[in-house]
């Protein structure tokens, strides 16, 4: 093991405002001089932070702290502020994900493997690598350049971790897993675990309700066999896999998901599921068995899909969306069960007016009840 730190864009350390602004590719104007050593609000910067006022009301806060240099958009008025020197970008907040990547300092794990990892001698590590503590690296999988597995990482037989990947403390990486160049994986994060899928001798009470809407005594789950998985998962270039989240293998062919998806943290991913690229999945969503989630698909948090089910590309579900029917492409949908959004905001307008409506009723059915009785 070597005693080179493993370092990644951005290591944390101060740099000028000329610096700062040339590395995220920003406008500055003002004194390029100035050292800056990390982020925070208007209210809380302090002389050498970079304060991040990007609109209006936050801009109008910089008073309250001491901030001398600000992130601002373009066109702001950055002497009128009382500011020393500013940077400016067009979608100011688009320009944090460069920002904080700089300010972010990386797990600092030497590059090599840490004596207390337990690496199986037929596994295959690239030299620039780095293993922390406590991590065990299965027969065979594979450990691409510049990857780091922070401490206590698992990966499975046949596994591979791609180049530039960062796997955090406690992630599961099953058998036979692959991830792509530069994903992140978070804190006790698994994938490829085994599906949770089990059939019953007979036809079982699921698929009963499921073709009648109604459960017979034929249809009891008398027994449960379970179906195993000999797919596995596979993750493609730029993922990030949330804390805590799950992602189950496939049955005969991998669970899928695209380059450049986001999934945050506690979300259930089922068995033979594929997502599309840059889509992104909020906490605690779950996605059901062989379903397919399209390409830039956003699913607000606690939002279920059920199985079987497609989701079009470009679809935005809102929060605790309940998804049972396949959704057209590019529509936002709303409620359990999901409706696309004008149908939704009717039926929760329908709602609001059943007070009103029940008492119109009320009133309708006694002054019927007093004509009848004048008569």
């Amino acid at each position: 093991m070597t005693s080179a730190p493993y370092v990644a864009a951005g290591d944390g350390v101060a740099c000028t405002v000329a610096q700062l602004a040339a590395e995220c590719g920003l406008r500055f104007e003002g004194d390029g001089a100035i050292a800056l050593r990390g982020m925070a609000t208007p209210c809380d910067a302090v002389a050498d932070m970079l304060a991040v006022a990007g609109d209006a009301a936050h801009a109008a806060q910089l008073g309250e702290g001491a901030a001398r240099v600000a992130l601002l958009a373009e066109g702001a008025d950055w002497r009128a502020l009382g500011l020393e020197a500013a940077l400016f970008a067009a979608r100011p907040r688009h320009a944090m994900a460069a920002l904080t990547r700089r300010f972010d300092p990386p797990p600092r794990v030497a590059i090599g493997a840490h004596p207390s990892s337990v690496i199986d001698p037929t596994a295959e590590i690239d030299p620039t690598a780095a293993i922390g503590p406590l991590c065990v690296v299965s027969e065979g999988a594979r450990i691409g350049a510049g990857a780091v597995l922070v401490a206590q990482v698992f990966v499975g037989a046949g596994a591979a971790v791609g180049p530039g990947c960062l796997i955090h403390p406690g992630a599961r990486l099953c058998h036979g897993v692959r991830v792509g160049a530069r994903c992140v994986i978070h804190a006790n994060a698994v994938v490829g675990g085994d599906g949770f899928s089990f059939v019953t001798e007979r036809r079982g009470a699921a698929e009963a309700a499921k073709a009648e809407g109604r459960v017979d005594l034929d249809a009891r789950n008398m027994s449960l066999s379970r179906i195993h998985s000999l797919g596995a998962v596979t993750l493609g270039d730029d993922v990030e896999i949330g804390a805590g989240t799950t992602i189950d293998r496939g049955t005969l062919a991998d669970t899928t998901v695209a380059d450049g998806a986001k999934i945050d943290n506690l979300v259930q991913v089922g068995h033979n599921v594929s997502i599309g690229e840059n889509a992104m999945l909020c906490a605690q969503t779950g996605v059901a068995g062989s379903s397919r989630i399209g390409a830039r698909v956003v699913l607000g948090g606690q939002s279920g899909v059920a199985d079987h089910v497609t989701v079009g590309e470009d679809v935005v579900a809102a929060a605790r969306a309940g998804i049972g029917a396949d959704a057209r492409p590019r529509t936002v949908l709303m409620g359990a069960p999901a409706l696309e959004r004008s149908e939704a905001l009717g039926v929760v307008l329908a709602t609001r007016r059943l007070p009103r409506l029940i008492e119109a009723v009320r009133l309708l059915k006694k002054r019927l009840s007093e004509l009848e009785r004048s008569r």
